[in-house]
């Protein structure tokens, strides 16, 4: 799913009205639709329903939206912060609508700031049923500034507020991409936000992300040539685009059609490092697997992980060198590796020999931090998944979220790399200056030896012959959704990265089963 600019989404907006053809007005009721539907399906009928409408197109969404919950039975009350007057169209045809109807109380916001008590005062807590819930509809993704005066003091009203709260398109007060001018304190801190047609940029980043606690993307029927035409750097991962990645088995296939494998890591006390990878690589489909480690790992990992091959490092507790024979259609080292210069000389080695598929990650990446002119010595395609923090290590500081994703997608262009940055919405920047998020995940996968259970995942996939941007947007959204199906009965507070790993098989069946239902 591409994610559009804010330039880009009123570009697309008129192609569909011009295009469909279809009227502003009916544009806007349409949306209105969505939201209704959307609304009223979470929250029902018997709340009571606050209406922020802002002087835009976000007001005037928020506007049809209070006449059709009206015209539903719905409690509604509206506050608008602008001059009817001085509404553009379609705005102000929906507010001629709306105060036709005598049930929908409507307040218009003066400059002096002053706003009845009951719309986010102690009456806002209460309804027939004790539930209130705000429909922020004050500023779209169009805005770029701070918000001050009236529309200020209604985002801190809103925020103090204990009703729930529903943001349109995007809360108001944070811009679609850039934010690094922005305050947080001005911006609505939405409990769900229902975006149209696709998640904006900033809602996937950290920090001002955490502002939209659950966002919903809603197709509101934007012209599909539009949406496919107009040109994107940046792509939101859904389970429609995994479908098209990962393919069943042949019938007369082996386990030579599926790639070998050779990962490389543990160290004294991290032997659960390698055990973790490994079973990645194997749940998620390798043929072979062979394990690089050092002898006091031997004896955990092969009782760990019997269905693995292992080669032993001459050292007891650290890789100081590389297997001495084999043909691997894919490596992968750093899971649990140390940063012991012997360690650090033998990555040198690894990356030297050119290996045909290659993903890095923990310390290796910490290792190239600490000499980076090996950046310039890895093949093309080569995949490092780094956390923030060592992300930081190997490209210097960022002191934004936004700064960072231009850096990270600056650096994967100029060493012709896939970098892929753990967090919330992993993103995976491209050599084409590409960056696609994931949508698989959750909270309690921050735990430690979830990044290793990643490793293996891409490895795999890279050993079965999946292009590299293919291992490793696939990789990441398989990852995330076996801990979305181990969360679901683990809870995310007691989620272990064994429970990831533990989970894969059930994430790759529903991914085929889809993709097999669809075929047919």
């Amino acid at each position: 799913m591409k994610i559009f600019t804010t330039s880009q989404s009123r570009q697309i907006d008129n192609y569909t009205i011009e295009n469909e053809p279809v009227s502003h007005d009916a544009l806007m009721e349409r949306a209105a639709s969505v939201l209704r539907k959307t609304v009223m399906e979470r929250y029902g009928d018997k709340v009571s329903y606050i209406l922020v409408a802002g002087p835009g197109n976000n007001g005037g969404d928020a506007l049809a939206l209070a006449r059709q919950l009206s015209e539903r039975g719905c409690s509604c009350r509206v506050l608008l912060v602008a001059d009817p007057s001085r509404l553009p169209e379609p705005a102000a045809t929906n507010y001629n609508r709306l105060i036709s109807i005598a049930s929908v109380p409507v307040f218009v916001a003066g400059s002096d700031g002053k706003i009845p008590e009951d719309y986010f005062g102690p009456d806002s807590q209460r309804s027939d049923t004790g539930k209130v819930v705000i429909i922020d509809g004050l500023f779209g993704s169009g805005l770029n500034r701070r918000p001050e005066g009236t529309a200020l003091e209604i985002i801190k009203k809103i925020n103090s507020s204990r009703a729930v709260t529903v943001s349109i398109d995007i809360p108001s007060g944070m811009n679609g991409e850039d934010n690094r001018e922005n305050d947080p304190s001005g911006v609505v801190k939405a409990d769900l936000t229902i975006t149209f047609q696709y998640p904006k940029l900033s809602m996937l980043l950290p920090g001002y992300g955490s502002l939209c606690k659950e966002v919903v993307v809603a197709d509101i029927g934007l012209h599909p040539e539009a949406l496919s035409d107009f040109r994107s750097d940046y792509y939101y991962t859904t389970e429609k685009d995994i479908l098209s990645i990962i393919k069943p088995r042949e019938k007369f296939s082996h386990k030579g059609d599926y790639g070998s494998a050779l990962l490389i890591a543990g160290s004294r006390g991290k032997a659960g490092a390698a055990v973790m990878a490994s079973r990645a690589v194997l749940r998620c489909g390798a043929g072979l697997l062979t394990v690089h480690l050092p002898s006091e790992c031997l004896s955990v990992v092969q009782t760990a992980v019997p269905e693995a091959m292992c080669s032993v490092d001459t050292s007891a507790n650290i890789i100081t060198s590389l297997p001495v024979t084999g043909n691997y259609s894919a490596i992968g080292a750093g899971p649990g590796l140390g940063t012991d210069p012997q360690t650090g000389t033998a990555l040198y080695e690894l990356i030297a020999s050119r290996p045909k598929q290659l993903v890095l990650d923990a310390d290796a990446i910490n290792l190239i931090s600490a000499d980076k002119k090996i950046l310039e010595m890895l093949p093309a395609n080569t995949i490092l998944t780094p956390h923030v923090k060592e992300f930081e290590r190997m490209a210097g500081p960022s002191p934004d979220p936004y700064s960072r994703l231009l850096l990270q997608r600056e650096f994967s262009m100029r060493y012709k790399i896939i970098i892929v940055l753990k967090g919330a919405h992993s993103s995976v920047s491209l050599p084409d200056g590409t960056i696609h998020f994931n949508s698989t995940g959750n909270p309690g996968m921050a735990t430690a030896g979830s990044g290793d259970v990643l490793t293996g995942v891409i490895l795999s996939l890279l050993a079965q012959g999946y292009p590299p941007d293919c291992a490793a947007i696939a990789g990441v959204f398989l990852h995330g959704l076996a801990g979305d199906l181990a969360a679901l009965e683990k809870g995310e507070i007691s989620l272990m990265a064994g429970d990831i790993a533990g989970y894969l098989p059930h994430a790759l069946n529903i991914t085929l089963k889809i993709s097999q239902s669809r075929t047919r």
